[in-house]
This record gives structure tokens, C-alpha cells and sequence, in this order.
């Protein structure tokens, strides 16, 4: 949901210091009156920002403005700007200061970005614009839930994704090698000896996003320490320091020390690490089921979708928690500033509420928050598993990152690679995340 890590760390690192002052211009600067606040320059098109990496939103939108929601795009004509996923964070907060925001945009890498703009009144209330125009029954209430344990109990961004991670593994390597879909992490450490020794890399990951390896860290830890694992680290009850958080950043290194991840993961951006899978050329890949996308395009998947499973985070002996709690996102929310929501943007947001749903799960194989109002066949069986799971699932957790500070998030994605290349060690990394989070 970037650039190139042996760029991203000091680029990134540079980019905090230019936030700071844009936070900075937040504070002063002019807040949206919200709906009804008439044309503004800006709605004249329904601009909409994104990250470069997600082309989901941007392609499922595009579809609409040239088929269902063709009127209201007549009236205000859909125009996508891009910035790579690493940049966003910095770009939205330069804007914000410029009192310049987008009509629709990619929300931060960090919840708190987004609490930060919505406290300083420039994100429009979508509960309420939603409600006024009769499409809020056509969000998913799992959806709604995930969005307000965010953001505050605010119905902060849209879920143009709904999310739940998991592990995708190819079903035929498994086979070929005797392996069993792991239901403990013993089991799974046992697969990924016996990939290794077939030759076949164990994991696929990206290494330069960072949140790929913090997301196998924070699996272990919902597993061990139940699901109120993350939240104990926020409201300062536990600190990643402690010795059952360590514990789990040394079971993720270990992985890393025995080269499952490949070589040089420190440098594999997302597009490579899902490439180097969908080849069939590493047996796991611990991602989002906004990956379905991919799975489900025959030109990008050349395992084959029905060579595709699903499993959740293997147990861990003597753990708290459970396999069937999932941790679960709504990918890379999606917003509206509260200045440009006129009448014509109204118009816009109610059409996807309606079709979205349908047009995404049709088109790519990809899951949202909005309701599906159309009967749409499921492009294969992997999709249909984990449908039926996120139906199923009655507890979710969050991410490892989820509760943390923009600084804290930056801080973890570009220390994660040293924790899996051993240029870190697990107390280092924990130290280092920790401290981040106790400078806010």
C-alpha cells in the first residue's frame, strides 16, 4: 500500500523533520465549513489522490466514471493524482497546511495522521453526509466497526477495501512436498525448513515497505498474548520492551537468519515480493486479501488462483489467543476534505456507495466495505474462502502499527529489514520502535 529502501530510509527519516512543520501549519490553518460549504475551486473535478501502489481504488473508480456513476462524473470529472505510498504521509500534511486538500484522498499511513486532520476540521463528516443522503446503510457494519476502532469511534474514512490477513500459500508446492497447511507456528516453521531444503524460498515479503515483516510480528504476539496485545503497548501497560514482545521479534528474526525470506529482502519492494509468488517461486506470503486482485488476474498469476489457499496465523502452544481472530483493515482508507464537499461530490459518494461493492468483487476479484448489490460470481475458489471467513470471523485485531504516531510507524516499516537481515537485533528493534513511541 514505495520507493527503494537503500533510498527510503534517510528520504523518509528527512521527510519527518518537513512534517513536523506542516503539522505545525495545521494548527493555524483555515478549517472546511463542510457540506454544503458551496463550489470551491478544487470540487470543479473530483480530485482524488492516491498511493501509486494501489491500483484497485483507482481502476474500480475509473470503471464507475465511465459506466454507473457516468452522470455524476459529467458533472464533475474524476482526475487522479498519484505519489508513491513512502511520500503520502508528507504530501497530505503539506496540503493540509495549504489549506489545499483533494476532494477525495488516500488517508495516512497512520491512523493518527488521519485524527489529526479530522481534529483540525479538514476531513468531512461522513457519518453524517451519509446519513443526510440515504447511503449509510451501504457500508458493511463489520467495516463501520474496524473504521471507528481507528479512528477514535469517527467514522473517519471510506472502505473502498476491507481487509483480513492471512497467509496465501501455493497449494501444488505444498503437495509436491508433502507439507499439510500448518495450523501451529511449529508446523509452520517446519514447512518452511522443508521448502528450504527443496529449494524453494519459504516466504515472499517486501522487505523495503517494512510492514510486511511487522505484520508477522504482530500475528505472533496476538497469538501469544491474545488480542489485547497492541492495545496494552498504546495505553502503556505493556511496552515493547518487555520480554514476551521481545520474544516475538526473535521468532520473526530467526525466520530471517535462516534466509527464509530470500536474498537481499531489505531491498524487494511489494510489486516483486507478490510477483516472486504469484511465479511460484516461494511457497508463502503472508498478506491482505486486497491481494486477491492480483491472484485473480491470470496475466499477473501464473500459479494458477486454483493452485491458492488461505490460512489464517498458525497458534502458538500455550498462547492467549485464537486462530480465528483475524487481523482485519480497511486497507488504505480512503477520505474526503470537508471544504469541497458540495452537492456535485454528494452526488459522487452516494453512486459508490451503491456500485462500488459490486464493481470491485466483479472487475478484480477484490473485496470492500460496501455492500454488494449485485449478484456477482466469485472469480475463484480462494475469493469464495475468504469471504466466507471474514463472515465468519467474530473477533478481529489490528496491525502492529495500527495504534501507533506517524513517527512511530515510520520509525518501525524502516527498521523492520534489519530485524530480518540481522543488522538489528530483536531487542534493538523493539527498543528502537519503543522509544519512538514514548517521544510523542
Amino acid at each position: 500500500m514505495t520507493t527503494h529502501l537503500s533510498r527510503a530510509r534517510n528520504t523518509r527519516l528527512a521527510a519527518l523533520t518537513a512534517a513536523a512543520s506542516a503539522v505545525a501549519l495545521l494548527a493555524t490553518a483555515c478549517g472546511g465549513s463542510g457540506s454544503g460549504s458551496g463550489s470551491t475551486e478544487a470540487s470543479k473535478d473530483f480530485t482524488y489522490l492516491s498511493a501509486t501502489e494501489n491500483t484497485t481504488v483507482r481502476n474500480a473508480l475509473t470503471t464507475l466514471s465511465k459506466d454507473s456513476c457516468k452522470t455524476e462524473n459529467d458533472a464533475q470529472p474524476l482526475k487522479v493524482e498519484t505519489v508513491p505510498q513512502a511520500s503520502l504521509d508528507q504530501k497530505l500534511q503539506l496540503l493540509a497546511g495549504q489549506d489545499a486538500l483533494p476532494v477525495q484522498f488516500a488517508a495516512g499511513n497512520a491512523p493518527a495522521l488521519t485524527n489529526e486532520l479530522n481534529t483540525s476540521g479538514k476531513i468531512a463528516d461522513l457519518e453524517k453526509e451519509l446519513k443526510a443522503l440515504g447511503a449509510y446503510n451501504e457500508l458493511e457494519p463489520a467495516a463501520v466497526s474496524t473504521i471507528k476502532a481507528l479512528y477514535g469511534g469517527k467514522l473517519a474514512v471510506l472502505p473502498y477495501e476491507y481487509n483480513i490477513e492471512g497467509i496465501f500459500y501455493n497449494k501444488k508446492i505444498f503437495a509436491d512436498n508433502g507439507i499439510e497447511t500448518p495450523a501451529t507456528w511449529d508446523e509452520l516453521k517446519a514447512a518452511a525448513e522443508k521448502l528450504d531444503k527443496a529449494g524453494v524460498q519459504p516466504f515472499a515479503a517486501s522487505g523495503q515497505q517494512g510492514w510486511p515483516i511487522t505484520r508477522l510480528l504482530s500475528g505472533y504476539l496476538y497469538r501469544t498474548l491474545g488480542p489485547e496485545a497492541m492495545k496494552a503497548v498504546a495505553d502503556g501497560k505493556a511496552k515493547l520492551t518487555d520480554p514476551e514482545y521481545v520474544k516475538a521479534a526473535e521468532e520473526i528474526a530467526e525466520l530471517g537468519k535462516k534466509n527464509y525470506f530470500g536474498k537481499s529482502v531489505g531491498s524487494i519492494d511489494y510489486d516483486t515480493a507478490m510477483n516472486t509468488f504469484l511465479n511460484g517461486k516461494a511457497g508463502m506470503f503472508y498478506m491482505g486479501s486486497w491481494a486477491l486482485a492480483s491472484i485473480s488476474n491470470p496475466e499477473q498469476n501464473k500459479v494458477g488462483a486454483e493452485n491458492v489457499g488461505f490460512m489464517p496465523f498458525p497458534a502458538v502452544t500455550g498462547g492467549k489467543g485464537s486462530i480465528d481472530q483475524y487481523p482485519s483493515n480497511i486497507g488504505l482508507g480512503v477520505t474526503l476534505g470537508s471544504k469541497s464537499f458540495d452537492d456535485k461530490t454528494g452526488a459522487w459518494v452516494t453512486c459508490i456507495a451503491k456500485n462500488y461493492g459490486s464493481t470491485v468483487l466483479k472487475d478484480q476479484g477484490a473485496i470492500s466495505g460496501f455492500k454488494v448489490n449485485t449478484e456477482v460470481r466469485d472469480a475463484n475458489e480462494v475469493t469464495t474462502q475468504v469471504r466466507k471467513t471474514i463472515g465468519e470471523s467474530k473477533q478481529n485485531v489490528l496491525w502492529f502499527e495500527a495504534l501507533f504516531s506517524t513517527k512511530a510507524t515510520t520509525i518501525s516499516n524502516t527498521s523492520a529489514p534489519g530485524l530480518v537481515t540481522g543488522s538489528m537485533s530483536a531487542q534493538e528493534f523493539m527498543k528502537t520502535v519503543q522509544d519512538a513511541l514514548a517521544a510523542n
